[in-house]
């Protein structure tokens, strides 16, 4: 039996962190509560930066509820800088020392910059990740740009895509596959998706990539592609991926690298050596974990996942001994909305083999299609048909074959294509 926690640290103040620090209180915490932020903002919403707030009907400021008796003390604008496990102490850059007796890593991730660091210091040149990217990036919108770049075929570059064309602003979006969102829906429905794009007025140029960018009096006067074409533009925003915020584990003894911190399934943070760090859990966008239902190591950068993981490893934090610990079981799910579709998500689309279109049609651009791997059902993607998913996910927690739930009321003779 472990000693009752008296001081819990949590490094990461966003979704995560909060959810922690919420469901420790809900269980009768009643000990020192730390929240440390990189950033100078209270916990905010994420999700309707791409949407909401750049189409300027939010403003930036999605702030969380937070519970008025949640009794913690929030350091924010103070990043940690190093972890030593061994004293139990979070040093940050202020270079104040926290010691904990529990400790969660919630720190995330942060935006892909450019990789050209003088292009990227160009007046015109964006990310978005945070709440003060979205609030850059919207006020340059305001001022109606004559061409926005996007560059990146994932969500984020055609949720913004969306938002400008809603703002009759011209777009032009560079992939640099074959097929668009082909790593998250495969290339059957992101074909779909960039059809519909290119129907709403976007320039999707498919295997298209920068070459350089022209600058003048550094502001964003142009880009060059590879192929030697020339845009003008004023504005790109580059939405090539995201990176772990884990530098600061660096000699730590924590296995954690650019594929985020590797925990196991009870939330707890592992050593480079594979041995349970004794008093860290993990939880968010930033750890690595083996996900029951894919039989793989994954980091899921989803809101559900984050909140969910977080409540897991809070439980696990007041947990007597290991005995009483409950596995994080959380079927990852994600949902978008662009062009006037809603697209919902459960599972994990990754190495899936067969895609069968179980309700609607690509043709009606409603549906919901089932992906199998290996014969079983492993994911299920639904476009303006959402209320089908319940059963899907659960064909997908109970590993059902695939495809899943033959001859159904109100479904189209399946099709078994290559996803």
């Amino acid at each position: 039996m472990t000693t009752p926690p008296e001081r819990i640290v949590v490094v990461g103040a966003s979704l995560a962190g909060l959810a922690a620090a919420h469901a420790l209180r809900e269980r009768g915490y009643a000990g020192r509560l730390t929240l440390v932020g990189a950033e100078s903002h209270r916990p905010y919403d994420r999700p309707p930066l791409s949407k909401q707030v750049l189409r300027g009907l939010y403003s930036a400021d999605t702030t969380l509820p937070c519970h008025p008796d949640l009794r913690a003390e929030f350091r924010l604008g103070q990043p940690a800088t190093r972890l030593d496990l061994t004293g139990r102490v979070v040093e940050c850059e202020d270079g104040s020392r926290l010691p904990y007796d529990r400790l969660l890593i919630a720190t995330g991730t942060r935006a892909r910059p450019w990789p050209n660091p003088e292009e990227a210091a160009l007046a015109g040149v964006f990310t978005l990740r945070d709440r003060d990217d979205a609030e850059r990036l919207g006020a340059h919108l305001r001022t109606k740009p004559q061409r926005v770049v996007l560059v990146g075929g994932g969500f984020i570059g055609f949720e913004v895509a969306s938002t400008c064309r809603d703002l009759d602003i011209p777009v032009t979006l560079l992939v640099r596959d074959a097929v668009p969102l082909a790593a998250a829906l495969g290339p059957r429905l992101g074909g779909l998706i960039g059809e519909v794009a290119r129907e709403k007025g976007v320039d999707l140029r498919l295997e298209s990539a920068i070459e350089r960018m022209e600058g003048a009096g550094g502001n964003l006067a142009a880009v060059i592609l590879k192929d030697g074409t020339r845009i003008e533009t004023d504005c790109l925003v580059a939405a090539i991926g995201t990176l772990r915020n884990v530098e600061w584990l660096e000699g730590s003894g924590l296995e954690a690298d650019a594929g985020g911190l590797r925990c196991d399934a009870f939330c707890r943070a592992l050593r480079a050596d594979g041995r349970v760090a004794e008093g860290v859990f993990c939880a968010g966008d930033v750890a690595r974990w083996p996900n029951p239902h894919d039989d793989a190591l994954v980091a899921v950068e989803h809101w559900g996942n984050a909140r969910a993981q977080a409540e897991t490893a809070a439980a696990n934090m007041l947990a007597g001994d290991a005995s009483a610990m409950r596995r994080h079981d959380h079927l990852p799910d994600f949902w978008s909305q662009q062009f006037g579709l809603t697209i919902k998500l459960v599972g994990l689309t990754e190495g899936a083999d067969a895609l069968a279109v179980v309700h609607g049609s690509l043709e009606e651009r409603r549906l919901v299609a089932a992906f199998g791997k290996a014969g079983r059902t492993v994911a299920a993607a639904a476009i303006d048909s959402a209320r089908w998913l319940p059963a899907y996910k659960a064909a997908i927690r109970e590993r059902a074959p695939f495809p899943p739930i033959e001859d159904a009321v109100d479904q189209p003779r399946i099709r078994v294509q290559e996803p």
